[in-house]
């Protein structure tokens, strides 16, 4: 196993694109739409990351009956304005481009819904970097049979990657939990919406602050794990 070649999955907002308020301010305009409390910004920021449907539930108090409405008014307005609003957090486009020069293979594992996750890396003019973009159901709306959560979706990314080797960067808690289960490393970035302490909690193995610091953290440890397979490779040998 080379250096260029240990593949790394990305989550999508918080990760590689600032919402920039696109989310957020698409919430809020969907809940007052409909004479619905609007949370704090902080708790709107909170909402940034987990299943969307999950977080007008647990977090803003949406009730069931509600719930597809304010979805579909928060899709309309985030469609229309709210990817307008996005950006790549700085560093990523470069780090991502010499990714793929290098050869190593990239993909993207969001709760957003699939085909919305291409629509806003295309916005960006990067969807053609990842070998895979994987998200939810592209219908999120239901409460029953909602769509799978974050350790299925990183493990189709996996599956698309032909591996299951691969390091997993992310900015939740939800990102962390599904990368362990999957048996990998995730990277923390500290740019993104987790609390302080979330990520160490959740377990992430770093948590990094700038991109640069994201690319040396990603060589270290795939210096170590490749140490590591080679003394296993030595001791099988003697």
């Amino acid at each position: 196993m080379t250096q260029t070649t240990v593949p790394v999955i990305f989550d999508l907002d918080g990760t590689l694109v600032d919402p920039a308020g696109g989310i957020t301010d698409g919430i809020a305009a969907a809940l007052q739409g409909l004479g619905l409390p609007v949370p704090g910004q902080e708790l709107l920021e909170a909402m940034i990351g987990p299943k969307l449907s999950d977080s007008l539930l647990n977090v803003a108090g949406v009730p069931a009956g509600l719930l597809d409405e304010v979805i579909r008014r928060y899709r309309e307005y985030y469609v229309a304005t709210g990817i307008g609003q996005s950006r790549l957090y700085p560093g990523v486009r470069e780090v991502l481009e010499s990714y793929v020069a290098a050869g190593r293979p990239i993909a993207v594992a969001t709760q957003k819904p699939q085909g919305l996750a291409h629509t806003v890396l295309a916005h960006h003019g990067i969807d053609g970097l990842f070998q895979g973009i994987h998200g939810s159901a592209d219908d999120e709306s239901a409460v029953d049979g909602v769509p799978v959560g974050k350790t299925e979706i990183i493990a189709a990314a996996l599956k698309d990657l032909g591996t299951h080797h691969a390091l997993m960067v992310g900015d939740r808690a939800q990102d962390v939990a599904g990368a362990i289960a999957n048996g990998l490393d995730c990277i923390g970035v500290a740019w993104g919406f987790a609390p302080d302490g979330e990520l160490e909690t959740a377990g992430a193995v770093a948590v990094v602050a700038t991109a640069d610091e994201l690319v040396g953290t990603i060589d270290r440890l795939e210096s170590i794990h490749s140490a590591a397979m080679s003394e296993v490779t030595n001791d099988g040998n003697v």
